[in-house]
Protein backbone atom coordinates (compact mmCIF):
# COMPACT_ATOMS: atom_id res chain seq x y z
CA UNK A 1 0.00 0.00 0.00
CA UNK A 2 1.20 3.43 -1.27
CA UNK A 3 0.71 7.04 0.32
CA UNK A 4 -1.29 9.37 -2.16
CA UNK A 5 -0.15 12.77 -2.48
CA UNK A 6 -3.68 14.63 -2.45
CA UNK A 7 -3.90 12.64 1.31
CA UNK A 8 -0.64 13.62 2.43
CA UNK A 9 -0.82 16.96 1.50
CA UNK A 10 -4.12 17.16 3.25
CA UNK A 11 -2.88 15.81 6.23
CA UNK A 12 0.26 18.14 6.42
CA UNK A 13 -1.39 21.73 5.41
CA UNK A 14 -4.93 21.76 5.86
CA UNK A 15 -5.41 18.98 9.15
CA UNK A 16 -4.53 20.72 12.89
CA UNK A 17 -2.96 17.68 13.80
CA UNK A 18 -0.66 17.51 10.91
CA UNK A 19 0.65 21.20 10.75
CA UNK A 20 1.49 20.34 14.67
CA UNK A 21 3.54 17.47 13.34
CA UNK A 22 5.24 19.20 10.58
CA UNK A 23 6.31 21.94 13.18
CA UNK A 24 7.98 18.84 15.32
CA UNK A 25 9.64 17.21 12.48
CA UNK A 26 11.10 20.35 10.91
CA UNK A 27 12.45 21.84 14.10
CA UNK A 28 14.04 17.61 14.69
CA UNK A 29 15.52 18.59 11.52
CA UNK A 30 16.79 21.89 11.50
CA UNK A 31 17.94 20.85 14.99
CA UNK A 32 20.45 18.26 13.55
CA UNK A 33 21.22 20.15 10.39
CA UNK A 34 20.98 23.93 10.74
CA UNK A 35 19.74 25.72 7.57
CA UNK A 36 22.66 28.31 8.37
CA UNK A 37 25.43 25.35 7.78
CA UNK A 38 23.66 24.57 4.59
CA UNK A 39 25.30 27.17 2.52
CA UNK A 40 26.25 25.86 -1.19
CA UNK A 41 24.89 21.75 -0.20
CA UNK A 42 22.78 20.32 -2.33
CA UNK A 43 19.56 19.02 0.03
CA UNK A 44 17.13 16.58 -1.38
CA UNK A 45 14.62 14.79 0.22
CA UNK A 46 12.44 11.26 -1.05
CA UNK A 47 8.80 10.36 -0.24
CA UNK A 48 6.97 13.56 1.03
CA UNK A 49 9.27 15.43 2.50
CA UNK A 50 8.61 18.71 1.30
CA UNK A 51 7.13 19.97 4.50
CA UNK A 52 10.30 20.30 5.76
CA UNK A 53 12.62 21.62 3.07
CA UNK A 54 11.04 24.42 3.31
CA UNK A 55 13.66 26.22 5.85
CA UNK A 56 16.99 25.33 3.08
CA UNK A 57 15.76 27.26 0.31
CA UNK A 58 17.02 30.32 1.37
CA UNK A 59 20.99 29.06 2.20
CA UNK A 60 21.37 25.54 -0.29
CA UNK A 61 22.61 26.02 -3.10
CA UNK A 62 19.66 23.91 -4.66
CA UNK A 63 17.06 22.19 -2.95
CA UNK A 64 14.98 19.34 -4.31
CA UNK A 65 11.98 17.24 -3.74
CA UNK A 66 11.39 13.93 -5.03
CA UNK A 67 8.28 12.42 -4.79
CA UNK A 68 7.85 8.53 -5.79
CA UNK A 69 5.16 7.85 -9.00
CA UNK A 70 3.07 5.23 -7.05
CA UNK A 71 2.38 8.04 -4.64
CA UNK A 72 2.02 11.30 -6.68
CA UNK A 73 3.60 14.70 -7.45
CA UNK A 74 2.58 17.99 -6.80
CA UNK A 75 4.13 21.56 -6.88
CA UNK A 76 6.29 22.95 -4.32
CA UNK A 77 6.74 25.18 -2.82
CA UNK A 78 3.74 27.39 -3.41
CA UNK A 79 3.90 31.06 -4.99
CA UNK A 80 8.18 30.15 -6.04
CA UNK A 81 9.70 28.38 -9.07
CA UNK A 82 8.70 24.30 -8.75
CA UNK A 83 11.40 22.47 -6.56
CA UNK A 84 9.72 18.74 -6.55
CA UNK A 85 10.75 16.02 -9.10
CA UNK A 86 8.60 13.02 -9.99
CA UNK A 87 11.02 9.27 -9.16
CA UNK A 88 10.74 6.05 -9.59
CA UNK A 89 12.03 4.37 -6.56
CA UNK A 90 15.33 3.18 -7.73
CA UNK A 91 16.17 5.67 -10.19
CA UNK A 92 16.41 9.25 -9.46
CA UNK A 93 17.20 12.02 -11.81
CA UNK A 94 20.42 13.03 -9.91
CA UNK A 95 24.10 12.30 -10.52
CA UNK A 96 25.98 9.67 -8.32
CA UNK A 97 27.64 11.88 -5.26
CA UNK A 98 25.78 15.08 -5.93
CA UNK A 99 23.74 15.44 -2.82
CA UNK A 100 24.78 16.59 0.64
CA UNK A 101 22.08 16.00 2.74
CA UNK A 102 19.45 13.85 2.50
CA UNK A 103 15.88 13.38 4.17
CA UNK A 104 13.96 10.26 3.64
CA UNK A 105 9.94 10.77 5.13
CA UNK A 106 7.36 8.64 3.95
CA UNK A 107 9.33 6.28 2.04
CA UNK A 108 10.49 3.56 2.88
CA UNK A 109 7.81 2.05 5.05
CA UNK A 110 5.81 1.65 1.87
CA UNK A 111 8.58 1.19 -0.63
CA UNK A 112 8.34 -2.04 -2.77
CA UNK A 113 12.32 -2.81 -2.58
CA UNK A 114 13.66 -0.96 1.10
CA UNK A 115 17.02 -2.36 -0.04
CA UNK A 116 16.78 -0.65 -3.50
CA UNK A 117 15.54 2.25 -2.65
CA UNK A 118 18.71 2.49 0.16
CA UNK A 119 21.09 1.50 -2.32
CA UNK A 120 19.94 4.72 -4.47
CA UNK A 121 20.04 6.68 -1.59
CA UNK A 122 23.20 5.37 -1.18
CA UNK A 123 24.19 6.34 -4.74
CA UNK A 124 23.01 10.04 -4.36
CA UNK A 125 24.69 10.76 -1.51
CA UNK A 126 28.81 12.21 -1.74
CA UNK A 127 31.36 10.86 0.29
CA UNK A 128 30.55 11.99 4.07
CA UNK A 129 26.68 12.70 3.32
CA UNK A 130 24.29 12.67 5.79
CA UNK A 131 20.65 11.11 5.61
CA UNK A 132 18.15 11.53 7.74
CA UNK A 133 15.10 9.03 8.05
CA UNK A 134 11.62 9.16 9.47
CA UNK A 135 9.88 6.15 9.91
CA UNK A 136 6.55 5.14 11.73
CA UNK A 137 7.56 3.48 15.50
CA UNK A 138 6.53 0.53 15.89
CA UNK A 139 5.74 0.28 19.69
CA UNK A 140 4.22 3.63 19.13
CA UNK A 141 0.37 4.81 18.87
CA UNK A 142 0.83 6.18 15.79
CA UNK A 143 1.52 2.79 13.90
CA UNK A 144 -1.53 1.50 15.32
CA UNK A 145 -4.17 3.55 13.42
CA UNK A 146 -4.61 4.55 9.78
CA UNK A 147 -6.29 7.94 10.28
CA UNK A 148 -2.78 9.68 9.64
CA UNK A 149 0.08 9.01 7.06
CA UNK A 150 2.46 7.07 9.77
CA UNK A 151 -0.27 4.19 9.89
CA UNK A 152 0.21 3.13 6.52
CA UNK A 153 3.17 0.40 5.55
CA UNK A 154 5.07 -1.43 7.34
CA UNK A 155 6.14 0.27 11.04
CA UNK A 156 10.18 0.02 12.53
CA UNK A 157 12.10 -0.19 15.27
CA UNK A 158 15.47 1.34 15.97
CA UNK A 159 17.58 -1.70 15.45
CA UNK A 160 15.71 -2.55 12.61
CA UNK A 161 16.16 0.68 10.60
CA UNK A 162 19.54 1.12 11.48
CA UNK A 163 20.72 -2.81 10.35
CA UNK A 164 18.91 -2.52 7.12
CA UNK A 165 20.79 0.91 6.56
CA UNK A 166 24.09 -0.58 7.30
CA UNK A 167 23.44 -3.33 4.97
CA UNK A 168 23.42 -0.80 2.61
CA UNK A 169 26.70 0.39 3.52
CA UNK A 170 25.50 3.44 5.74
CA UNK A 171 27.09 4.38 9.28
CA UNK A 172 24.99 5.39 12.22
CA UNK A 173 25.41 8.70 13.90
CA UNK A 174 22.71 9.67 15.78
CA UNK A 175 19.01 8.45 16.29
CA UNK A 176 16.03 9.34 18.32
CA UNK A 177 12.48 9.72 18.50
CA UNK A 178 9.87 12.53 17.62
CA UNK A 179 6.29 12.79 17.99
CA UNK A 180 4.58 11.91 21.68
CA UNK A 181 1.60 13.03 21.80
CA UNK A 182 -1.37 10.58 20.75
CA UNK A 183 -2.66 10.46 17.24
CA UNK A 184 -5.68 13.04 18.28
CA UNK A 185 -7.07 15.96 17.04
CA UNK A 186 -8.57 17.33 20.18
CA UNK A 187 -7.03 20.71 21.16
CA UNK A 188 -5.65 19.70 24.72
CA UNK A 189 -2.90 17.44 22.93
CA UNK A 190 -2.34 20.00 20.05
CA UNK A 191 -1.61 22.90 22.55
CA UNK A 192 0.19 20.69 24.50
CA UNK A 193 2.62 19.45 21.89
CA UNK A 194 5.86 21.08 22.84
CA UNK A 195 5.14 20.39 26.33
CA UNK A 196 5.28 16.10 25.36
CA UNK A 197 8.12 17.08 22.86
CA UNK A 198 10.63 18.74 25.53
CA UNK A 199 9.45 15.55 28.10
CA UNK A 200 9.82 12.45 26.21
CA UNK A 201 13.01 14.10 24.94
CA UNK A 202 14.24 14.22 28.40
CA UNK A 203 12.91 10.68 29.19
CA UNK A 204 14.68 9.58 25.64
CA UNK A 205 12.27 7.08 25.27
CA UNK A 206 10.84 5.55 21.98
CA UNK A 207 8.07 3.27 23.69
CA UNK A 208 5.15 6.13 22.99
CA UNK A 209 6.79 8.03 20.77
CA UNK A 210 4.89 8.01 17.13
CA UNK A 211 8.32 8.49 14.84
CA UNK A 212 11.88 7.08 15.00
CA UNK A 213 14.29 9.34 13.82
CA UNK A 214 17.41 7.97 12.53
CA UNK A 215 20.76 10.21 11.16
CA UNK A 216 23.41 8.21 8.68
CA UNK A 217 26.30 8.81 6.92
CA UNK A 218 27.69 7.48 3.68
CA UNK A 219 31.44 7.40 4.65
CA UNK A 220 34.22 6.37 1.61
CA UNK A 221 37.32 4.09 1.84
CA UNK A 222 40.50 5.87 0.39
CA UNK A 223 41.14 4.52 -3.15
CA UNK A 224 44.59 2.64 -2.13
CA UNK A 225 44.82 -0.41 -3.63
CA UNK A 226 46.29 -2.79 -6.56
CA UNK A 227 44.01 -0.76 -8.92
CA UNK A 228 45.83 2.99 -7.14
CA UNK A 229 49.24 3.76 -7.69
CA UNK A 230 51.19 5.20 -5.05
CA UNK A 231 54.16 7.07 -6.31
CA UNK A 232 57.18 7.75 -3.46
CA UNK A 233 59.51 10.02 -5.27
CA UNK A 234 63.27 8.83 -5.11
CA UNK A 235 65.67 10.90 -2.28
CA UNK A 236 68.18 10.99 -5.45
CA UNK A 237 65.39 12.81 -7.44
CA UNK A 238 64.72 15.25 -5.22
CA UNK A 239 68.30 16.33 -4.64
CA UNK A 240 68.67 15.85 -8.65
CA UNK A 241 70.44 19.34 -9.64
CA UNK A 242 72.69 19.72 -6.40
CA UNK A 243 76.09 19.32 -7.10
CA UNK A 244 77.95 16.41 -5.25
CA UNK A 245 80.78 17.48 -2.95
CA UNK A 246 83.95 17.10 -5.06
CA UNK A 247 87.22 15.70 -2.76
CA UNK A 248 89.59 18.81 -1.71
CA UNK A 249 93.00 17.91 -3.41
CA UNK A 250 95.92 16.81 -0.78
CA UNK A 251 99.52 17.35 -1.59
CA UNK A 252 101.10 13.93 -3.05
CA UNK A 253 103.74 12.49 -1.57
CA UNK A 254 106.63 13.87 -3.97
CA UNK A 255 105.14 17.45 -3.00
CA UNK A 256 103.10 18.19 -5.73
CA UNK A 257 99.05 18.19 -5.82
CA UNK A 258 97.62 14.71 -6.12
CA UNK A 259 95.15 14.15 -9.26
CA UNK A 260 91.53 13.60 -8.34
CA UNK A 261 89.98 10.29 -8.97
CA UNK A 262 87.58 11.34 -11.30
CA UNK A 263 90.39 13.02 -13.59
Amino acid sequence: MHHDVAELRSFYYDRPLGRVVQRILRERLTALWPPSRATGMTVAGYGFAAPLLRPYLARARRVMALMPGQQGVMAWPAGLPNHSVLADEDAWPLDTGSVDRLLVLHALETADHAAGLLTECARVLGPGGRMVVMVPNRAGLWAQTDTTPFGIGRSYTRGQLEAQARAAGFVPETAGAAVYIPPSDRRFWLKTAQLWERTGTRIASVLIAGVVVAEFSKQAPAPVGPAQRVVIPSPLELLDGIRRPRPSAEPSRSGGPSRRRDD
